[in-house]
């Protein structure tokens, strides 16, 4: 088990679509999995695509953590313990979309207010091969539409309609007040 070396914007590995993992339950893949909750861990973020660690393969791992769960319109956003999904598959459930802040370990630095759907339902297969199914709203739906992305070669900027709300951490956070008038959510992935 190691801590990986995060892939960085521009790398052709976060570019591209990547590959369906055959079995689920191969030492190779247990081992990826296991480097990228260690690599998780090291970093405190609540997501990970195995591109994200130069694999490209279908394999993502999140999880809600207590600072991000918070009472949403419609129901309770709560903890959503670290999951790992294999070959995972997203599907609106709405077309409702939301825009909330989120940042990314592949664009370091960044910050910027992304549209996603509100509400969804995301499946794919445990590291055992058993099919796992979920509906999730939130920052829990944002969290897995983010890493799912990656999967297809696409990163959060990519995603924004209005490009004047991406910029960098620390000036987002100074003018934030300026900012506050903008119908965000406020999640982060």
């Amino acid at each position: 088990m190691a801590i990986r070396k995060i892939a960085l914007m521009g790398n052709p590995v976060l570019r591209r679509r990547a590959r369906k993992v055959e079995d689920p339950s191969a030492p190779a893949i247990l081992r990826l999995v296991e480097d990228m909750r260690e690599t998780l861990d090291d970093i405190e973020g609540a997501g990970l695509a195995a591109p994200q660690v130069h694999e490209p393969l279908r394999v993502v791992i999140f999880h809600v953590p207590a600072a991000r769960t918070a009472v949403e319109e419609g129901g309770w956003d709560g903890l959503v313990p670290l999951t790992v999904l294999v070959n995972p598959i997203v599907e609106p459930l709405t077309t409702e979309r939301r825009l909330g802040w989120e940042s990314c370990l592949s664009a370091p630095d960044l910050i910027g207010a992304v549209p996603r759907f509100t509400r969804i339902r995301y499946s794919g297969l445990t590291l055992d091969g058993k099919r796992i199914e979920r509906i999730a709203e939130g920052f829990h739906a944002r969290v897995v539409q983010h890493e799912c992305d990656h999967l297809d070669g696409v990163l959060f900027p990519m995603r924004m309609t209005d490009a004047s709300l991406l910029g960098f951490v620390e000036e987002v956070r100074r003018a934030r007040q300026d900012l506050d008038g903008i119908a965000l959510d406020g999640a982060a992935a």
